[in-house]
Parts: C-alpha cells; sequence; structure tokens
C-alpha cells in the first residue's frame, strides 16, 4: 500500500510539474480564421465546429486556451510525442512544432520530409512541395495521410485509466491476503466486484465457467466506467466516444467468445439441428452473421452513440449563454445554460455507469450463449 502511495504521490508532483512549466502557444507559422480572431466563438457555426473539434481525439494535451490583448491565442497544456511511419519510415517529434494548427499552414520539416496536420490528421507532403494544395471540396491534392502511431489524448487518457485500475486493485489485493475485510478505497471496489460477479458472470456465463472470464468481465467493467467518469472532468478526455476504442473493445468480446465456443455452439451455429437440411445452410450464414457482424457493432455503436451524444448534448447546453444571449440577454442565458448542464450532468454521472454495465452484460450474455452445453432430448 504504501508503495502504490508513493506512486501516486510521484506521479501527482510529475504532472503538476508538467502543467506548471509548459504552456505552448500557436504564435509561429501562419495562423488559421480562428486563431487570428482570438478563438471566438458566437455564431451557431462557430459553436457546432467547436464542438465537433472536441469530440475528436487531440495530438496536443491542452487543459483550456485565452487569448491575449493583441488577440495572440495561448494554450495551457503539454504536447505529446508524433510517431509516424512515413514513406521513409519511422519519423518522431512533438506536437508542439505544429503550433496547434490544424488547416495545414504550418509545415514541419523532419528527415527530409515534410508534414502537416489537416482536421486532427497528418498528412505527408509530395516531394518538392513547399504547401498544401487543396481542392474544391477543401482536400488535400498533394499531401497523403501517414500511418500514425501517435500519444494521443485519448492514448494518454487510456494510460491513466490503466494506471488508477492497476493501483487500486493491486492495494485491494493486498489486503485479501492479510484481513477479510478490505479497508479504504478496497471497501468501494469490493461490492462493485461483487456485483459484476454475482449480477453479470454468474447468471449468463453459468456456475461451472464465469470464473474464467471474471478478470475480462472486470476489466472491461472498469475501464469503460473509469473512461466515462473522466470524460465529465475539466481534463477534456473523451476516450469512449472515439469509434476507434469501441471497435477494439467489441472486437475483445468477438474474439473471446468465439475462441472459446463450445462444440455445441459450432454445431448449432454451422448445421442447425432440428430444421429442414434444406435451410440449415441459410440459416449457418444468419448466425455466423451474427456473432462476427451483428453482435460486435451493437455493442460498439451502443457505447460509441451514448457517449458521444452525452458530451454533444453538454456542450450545446453550455453553448446556450452565446447563442441566446441575444434572446434572453446574458445573464438570463448563462443562468438557464448553467441549470440545464447541470441537470445533464447529473444525468451523464449514471449513464457512465450504466453504459459499462450494459457493455459488460451483454458481453457476459454472448460468452455465455458460446460456452453453454445444449440440453439433447
Amino acid at each position: 500500500m504504501k508503495i502504490a502511495q508513493k506512486i501516486i504521490k510521484f506521479f501527482t508532483i510529475a504532472v503538476i510539474a508538467v502543467i506548471t512549466s509548459t504552456t505552448f502557444a500557436s504564435e509561429t507559422g501562419k495562423k488559421s480564421h480562428s486563431e487570428n480572431d482570438g478563438g471566438q466563438v458566437n455564431t451557431q457555426e462557430e459553436v457546432t465546429d467547436y464542438i465537433k473539434h472536441h469530440l475528436k481525439d487531440s495530438h496536443d494535451f491542452t487543459f483550456f486556451s485565452y487569448s491575449t490583448d493583441q488577440g495572440e491565442r495561448k494554450h495551457f497544456g503539454f504536447p505529446l510525442p508524433v510517431i509516424l511511419w512515413s514513406s521513409e519510415g519511422l519519423v518522431t517529434f512533438m506536437s508542439s512544432e505544429f503550433h496547434h494548427n490544424d488547416d495545414g499552414h504550418v509545415i514541419v520539416e523532419k528527415n527530409g520530409l515534410k508534414f502537416t496536420k489537416i482536421h486532427s490528421k497528418i498528412y505527408e507532403l509530395e516531394k518538392g512541395a513547399t504547401a498544401v494544395s487543396f481542392d474544391e471540396t477543401h482536400h488535400a491534392t498533394n499531401a497523403h495521410k501517414t500511418l500514425d502511431f501517435s500519444i494521443t489524448k485519448s492514448v494518454v487518457g487510456i494510460l491513466f485509466a490503466s494506471l488508477l485500475m492497476f493501483l487500486g486493485f493491486s492495494a485491494l489485493a493486498k489486503q485479501y491476503k492479510s484481513r477479510k475485510v478490505p479497508k479504504g478505497f478496497g471497501r468501494v471496489l469490493e461490492p462493485l466486484v461483487i456485483y459484476v460477479r454475482d449480477e453479470i458472470a454468474r447468471p449468463n456465463i453459468g456456475e461451472k465457467k464465469y470464473k474464467k472470464f471474471m478478470g475480462f468481465l472486470l476489466t472491461v467493467f472498469f475501464f469503460i466506467w473509469i473512461l466515462n467518469l473522466l470524460g465529465l472532468t475539466p481534463l477534456g478526455f473523451n476516450v469512449t466516444g472515439q469509434i476507434a476504442v469501441t471497435v477494439a473493445l467489441a472486437l475483445f468480446t468477438m474474439v473471446i467468445y468465439i475462441t472459446n465456443g463450445s462444440k455445441d455452439f459450432w454445431a448449432h451455429t454451422l448445421w442447425m439441428p432440428g430444421v429442414p437440411v434444406i435451410l440449415r445452410p441459410i440459416l449457418a450464414v444468419i448466425e455466423l452473421a451474427g456473432f462476427i457482424l451483428i453482435k460486435p457493432f451493437s455493442l460498439l455503436v451502443r457505447l460509441f452513440a451514448n457517449i458521444t451524444a452525452g458530451h454533444f448534448v453538454v456542450m450545446s447546453l453550455i453553448a446556450l449563454m452565446v447563442t441566446m444571449k441575444e434572446a434572453f440577454g446574458p445573464v438570463a442565458s448563462t443562468g438557464m445554460s448553467l441549470v440545464l448542464a447541470l441537470f445533464i450532468m447529473v444525468i451523464e454521472i449514471l449513464v457512465a455507469f450504466l453504459q459499462a454495465f450494459i457493455f459488460t452484460m451483454l458481453s457476459s450474455l454472448f460468452i455465455g450463449m458460446a460456452v453453454e452445453e445444449h440440453d439433447h432430448h
């Protein structure tokens, strides 16, 4: 426990040191329109663009931004490593070299290659190009996307949630070696662990086989729950609102129930008994599509859509203080915005737990369907 406390203290001090010592601004290179006007958001279109930008992943970790008296936009946070696989191999540099520019005006030269960032995607310019050319639809014509393995803001959120889980459950496991009833934060974790075991794993997978999958179910439940809660903090995480993250979680579930499927499961799936032979190949295709495509798709879309919608609604309500200012005045619009946003935030705390529960429940249900031994009459 003392080691865990020391690690937490060290991590906290390191974060504070980075935060207090790192401030970087988009002062170098050409500025986009939003930077020239001080980053102000006044119209409905600007509000919508700002919300969409917030929901995307980011190569920088920015806590907040502000404008100087000269209209210069500054960002308070720290840069993250950019790791690219280019036409010439591996290229690395820090995201601060883009100076928060996201419209392709800032060019970064590394290893004789040129890179730029457009709509949160990093492009490599063609040989000889000095600037990005765009067509009528604002697509780059002389640059192509690179394989991006960067440590983005969502990756930082995943690592942070993983660290919290490791420290919390390591301390809980250590307590069980010396005492039957945990103390401290372990008393919070133990009821949730028992809940996942008794209310999710046992009923859906069965008494004989549920223990084999408890590690995965607990990991998925707490991983999603913690990330959902982090998304409600001022840190601005939106990890479970990234489609790539929900796809990965759904694929883990799919691989587990497919690789652990019983003989009865595959027999009923590929050659269903009790139906005419002519229908069995058709039913096999339908069953395979259900287990390989439909069930994972339902898992990933439900989590992604609910979390994204929640963030969008909260930010839209906060934006009422801007969009409704002319109609109701600054005081009334701000008050209405804060009351409605606070109400939705309370609901989002419930949704954070609910989405973790639903994903874990459905995962255990799919696993239980695959490992179940059918009775033959």
